[in-house]
């Protein structure tokens, strides 16, 4: 029997439905995303080489890596993952992201497995993952405990997850709310509330509850100058991005 999908905050999902089609529009209301992603992209690699010693100059690096992206969204980050030679399996709340998702790996020539199905039930179902890839959505869900023991649940053991979110401070309220929805509109007003940021100190002991243990965090850092994003291991102020290890 399935787990009960207690972390799905309706709200939140048809937020980002009324969004769908507008996933691989760099311009559009996705445009955070896709200036964020390279950045996104050499942390996840890295740390997943690191933990399977894997050569990133090699073809298919990825190649026997079993990898889950929890909230997938329209696949930017599932795409890079299948290209590295993982299996991929994308999985969303929000129904209408999938066939987005679908058609435009289809139209890659990419094989991605793409459900519209949670964390929750997944883990009720016994599927097991090397790495989990949550990115930017623990802030959207309801219960994030209940919602991280989900995602290590789905690990094997000595897997990876890789999480990222905002921290909640005066500054995150600027930037992430006031800045990329008011003042730039690069989404649409209400896609986040503060009060559900997370700083670094709660992801880190959630993430210990749930039975991970943190291993690194990084500063996503926004340059408005050059429009670029780079890794910080001191700035955590606004984005943030942690990788923790199921052990045993």
């Amino acid at each position: 029997m399935q787990a009960a999908q207690t972390t799905v905050n309706p709200a939140e999902i048809a937020k980002f439905e009324a969004m769908a089609a507008e996933w691989w529009d760099p311009k559009g209301k996705f445009k955070p995303l896709h200036m964020l992603n390279p950045c996104r992209l050499d942390y996840i690699t890295s740390q997943i080489a690191a933990e399977y010693n894997r050569d990133l100059t090699g073809d298919l690096p990825f190649k026997g890596l079993r990898i889950l992206d929890i909230g997938c969204g329209g696949g930017l980050l599932s795409e890079p993952m299948a290209r590295l030679g993982a299996t991929v399996v994308g999985a969303d709340a929000a129904e209408r992201n999938i066939p987005v998702a679908q058609v435009h790996a289809a139209q890659q020539g990419l094989t991605i497995d793409y459900r519209h199905t949670t964390a929750e039930a997944m883990a009720a179902a016994g599927e097991q993952f090397d790495v989990v890839l949550n990115m930017e959505v623990v802030e959207h869900v309801e219960g994030p405990l209940g919602y991280l023991t989900a995602c290590q649940q789905l690990l094997v053991p000595g897997g990876l997850m890789v999480c990222s979110t905002i921290n909640r401070n005066p500054k995150s309220f600027v930037m992430a709310i006031v800045g990329a929805e008011y003042v730039m509109r690069w989404l649409p007003k209400g896609t986040h509330e503060w009060n559900k940021f997370i700083t670094p100190d709660e992801l880190y002991s959630l993430i210990r509850n749930a039975g991970l243990e943190p291993v690194d965090r990084k500063g996503f850092v926004f340059n408005p100058l050059g429009f670029t994003w780079s890794l910080s291991d001191r700035d955590l102020s606004v984005n943030y991005v942690t990788t923790s290890i199921k052990r045993g």
